[in-house]
């Protein structure tokens, strides 16, 4: 803020799921992640302020820590705001996912201020909070909460569900405006507190900005971050699909060489198979393997299994089939977690495929943990 009162240029970015993306909200303008970057606009006319949404519907924390490099983090970014907390299940491998989260965004060479997002389901309160914010409280990173704030608000009848969200998940543009009323009330008090301590002492206050620009030039920030709460093993998670995976079998999985139409346009740079008994071999470095892949709305739609190294046990059905109504759902699975480091043989087969399947199977990524 202090950069921002000065006139510098800024850049705020989001990373999140369907609710940052701007689900549901009657146009881009109208989403929390664009309300908040308004508030940097007005409250610091004198920056030349930049937004960044990387939000994409139906995604995890664990695709969020993947994808951070290429999608956010590569806009150096200044200020970073997380939201992965109705995507992520309250459990310990979303916790270990979304630390490698925030670790790869808190190392970057930019060293961006980092904000926490809470949302909640409204019908039941269900959030992945319990565990993200034992996250903020590790690293000392401010966590905004709307199970904390609006969700007790509608318990109490004082606000009605269907005025801030048609299906209790995805806020209308009145829920987007609370969401981000909620946020940019933490950002006033920050604000506040800034100007009253420049009223009240400018010669420490000049002091506590020369210290300020000291620390926010600091490019080694990975060197002093705490320990891991968890094993760690998603921050420098990667993803492989056909513009860098080392694939060292193909048989019946042709290349998607269309052109991608953003971050959003999910079903590109993957492959596509058909026939029963295709396959696609890779040669993988890292520690634990998941599949990112297509699950479609039309059906009937092939299924696949993977393996790692050629062990049983690591068998994982890949089922196209998507009995939902709202559309074809980029799926992640974790297939395998926490092994040895090393290169690992992964194959994706096809071993079911229907005379009258309406989409060919589509293997979106293979992604490695660290």
């Amino acid at each position: 803020m202090k950069r921002a009162r000065a006139g510098e240029k800024l850049t705020i970015g989001f990373l999140g799921g369907s609710i940052t993306q701007g689900s549901l909200s009657s146009t881009p303008q109208t989403c929390y992640a664009y309300l908040v970057y308004s508030w940097w606009r007005e409250n610091f006319p004198m920056a030349d302020v930049f937004y960044i949404n990387a939000g994409i519907g139906a995604t995890t924390s664990q695709f969020g820590a993947a994808r951070a490099e290429e999608d956010l983090l590569s806009y150096k970014p200044d200020v970073v705001f997380l939201e992965f907390s109705v995507n992520d299940e309250s459990n310990a491998h979303f916790l270990e996912t979304y630390e490698g989260l925030a670790r790869r965004v808190l190392s970057d060479e930019a060293a961006p201020a980092v904000v926490l997002i809470h949302n909640v389901c409204y019908d039941n309160g269900a959030s992945a909070q319990l565990m993200h914010a034992k996250v903020g409280r590790h690293y000392d990173l401010p966590c905004v909460s709307m199970q904390s704030t609006i969700y007790p608000e509608l318990l109490a009848g004082r606000i009605e569900n269907r005025a801030i969200t048609p299906d209790d998940l995805h806020p209308n543009d009145a829920g987007h405006e609370l969401v981000a009323s909620v946020i940019t009330y933490y950002l006033d008090t920050v604000r506040e507190r800034m100007e009253t301590f420049d009223g009240q002492n400018e010669a420490v206050c000049e002091n506590d900005s020369a210290e300020y620009v000291k620390n926010a030039s600091v490019t080694d920030r990975a060197n002093s971050l705490p320990a891991p709460l968890t094993a760690n093993t998603y921050e420098h998670s990667i993803r492989y699909n056909n513009k860098n995976g080392m694939t060292v079998e193909v048989e019946g999985f042709v290349k998607d060489t269309r052109k991608q139409n953003g971050i959003t346009d999910i079903f590109k740079n993957g492959w596509e198979a058909s026939a029963q008994g295709a396959h696609i071999v890779f040669s993988l470095e890292g520690t634990g393997v998941s599949v990112q892949f297509r699950r479609s709305v039309n059906q009937p739609a092939p299924i696949a299994e993977i393996l790692v190294d050629d062990d049983p046990t690591t068998r994982t059905i890949l089922d196209a089939n998507f009995d939902e109504t709202w559309g074809d759902k980029l799926d992640l699975l974790t297939v395998t977690e926490h092994m040895p480091r090393a290169v690992h043989r992964v194959e994706v087969r096809l071993i079911e495929t229907h005379e009258d399947d309406v989409v060919a199977f589509y293997l979106n990524a293979i992604l490695m943990a660290d």
